[in-house]
C-alpha cells in the first residue's frame, strides 16, 4: 500500500518546491505535475509531488488525517 500525503505549496524554484505538511516544511520535487502555483496543494510520495489536488478536497484530507493523529495520541496516553 501506498501513501500520498496532502501539502501547501509555499514556493517554487525549478523542479523543487517547498511545501507544508502542516506546520512541517519540506522540499520536494515537482517536476511531474505541469503548471503549479505557491498555494497550491499536491500530493506528495516519495518526495515528489505527483498530483494538484483541488483545495477544498486536501483540506478536508489534511483534517482526516488530523483527526487519526489525534486518536493515535489519545491512544498512547491511555496505554
Amino acid at each position: 500500500m501506498c501513501l500520498a500525503i496532502p501539502a501547501k505549496i509555499l514556493s517554487i524554484n525549478g523542479d523543487s518546491a517547498s511545501v507544508d505538511y502542516g506546520g512541517v516544511t519540506k522540499k520536494v520535487n515537482v517536476s511531474l505535475v505541469d503548471e503549479l502555483e505557491i498555494d497550491d496543494y499536491v500530493l506528495i510520495h516519495a518526495g515528489f509531488a505527483i498530483e494538484k489536488l483541488d483545495k477544498k478536497e486536501a483540506l478536508k484530507s489534511l483534517e482526516i488525517l488530523q483527526q487519526f493523529a489525534n486518536l493515535q495520541q489519545d491512544e498512547q496516553r491511555k496505554n
